[in-house]
């Protein structure tokens, strides 16, 4: 039998009492350290059992306390953390779409001397998002400059999140790719979500790797246990329009190198506009605010075509921005039953004031109707 472990020297005398007091109370603390440390345990493998358990599609190659996937991470039932594959963040597509972005931001917000390092770990806070929404939009956002508790984090969010909506056009009751948990936990799916919806509508110019998909691993806090799924998220799809300026045109060109020529060109169409919108009493002095609600749109339409828009099937006085893209889109319905082809400007771009996706469009209809009387 083992002899027992020496102790440390002590003074002899009657300190006894004490000794076996403070030994009582190192027992105590080393239990609960016992204790708590069997209960990280057993969350931790909780949490690997849920995501490597048999039957599961693909099984995460990291260990389960990177992702920190105990019962503490969960605030309540039901919710939800995704995790990307590790696979999916080392395929060279999702590669170059997260350097496009970055590049694309820190080229955006040059000015400010913001400089993008990690998606998602520098745009979590909402912080650059601001900055970025107010560089494309040309607005100012009514948001504290600088939030440093979470919950002052969460509300700036929810705040520019809120008016990338109303830019994008997307209705508050919709289900969105991102949230403001979502993009406050640093999930990057949603936050590249974010960024190539902005990317798109405002016109980017950069090449976005198209299909680019991801497969993302969700995990679930369900009646005290962790269970998961494996769903594929499409980040970018194949693109038939110039969201993204892939192939410059004509109107590239005068905007970057011949302002003064963009100027005789504006003049032209405004006089071509007006030519026939007088016959109905109304007058245009600048493309982009008078054609961006789509109603000038749709009536010059019906007087080139020689047929009467019923006044039903457009707004005609449109309050909001979902009623001015519904416009644009019928407008652009009628010049598709006319011959023309489809135009490759969105109706978003028309509505959000793009100078350069108006003339696009106005000048295929001057192409077509110039020697008209």
């Amino acid at each position: 039998m083992a002899a027992p472990r020496p102790k440390s020297p002590k003074t002899p005398g009657p300190t006894r009492k004490d000794e076996k007091e403070e030994s009582f109370w190192e027992k105590i603390g080393t239990l609960g350290r016992k204790k708590r440390i069997k209960e990280v345990q057993e969350v931790q493998e909780e949490g690997k059992h849920a995501i490597d358990s048999p039957g599961s599609p693909t099984a995460i190659d990291h260990p389960p306390e990177e992702y920190e996937l105990g019962s503490d991470c969960f605030s309540g039932e039901n919710e939800e953390r995704a995790i990307i594959e590790t696979k999916s963040m080392e395929n060279p597509k999702f590669k170059e779409l997260v350097t496009v972005l970055i590049e694309w931001i820190n080229d955006e917000l040059a000015a400010q001397r913001i400089i993008v390092k990690y998606i998602d770990e520098d745009l979590y806070d909402g912080q650059i998002l601001q900055k970025l929404l107010e560089k494309l939009t040309g607005e100012k956002l009514d948001v504290p400059e600088v939030t440093q508790s979470e919950e002052g984090q969460k509300q700036k969010l929810r705040i520019v999140l809120g008016a990338a909506n109303k830019v994008l056009g997307l209705p508050r009751w919709s289900a969105q790719k991102w949230s403001v948990e979502s993009v406050h936990s640093k999930n990057i799916v949603s936050i590249l979500h974010l960024l190539v919806a902005l990317a798109r509508l405002f016109r980017a110019p950069v090449r976005l790797p198209e299909n680019v998909a991801v497969s993302v691993i969700i995990v679930q806090k369900r009646d005290g246990t962790l269970t998961h799924r494996t769903v594929t998220e499409e980040i970018t799809s194949t693109y038939d329009d110039l969201g993204m300026r892939c192939e410059k045109d004509a109107f590239d060109t005068l905007f970057d190198h011949a302002p003064d020529k963009l100027d005789v060109v504006k003049r032209s169409l405004i006089t071509f506009v007006n030519k026939h919108l007088n016959k109905i009493n109304l007058e245009v002095a600048e493309l982009e605010t008078q054609f961006h609600d789509g109603v000038y749109l749709t009536l010059l339409m019906g007087l080139l075509e020689g047929f009467f828009v019923p006044l039903y099937d457009f707004y005609l006085t449109p309050q909001d921005f979902d009623q001015k893209v519904h416009n644009v889109n019928f407008a652009f319905e009628l010049m598709q039953d006319t011959g023309l082809a489809k135009p490759k400007a969105r109706p978003e771009d028309i509505v959000n004031l793009d100078l350069k996706s108006t003339l696009r469009v106005l000048y295929n209809l001057f192409t077509k109707y110039k020697s008209m009387s």
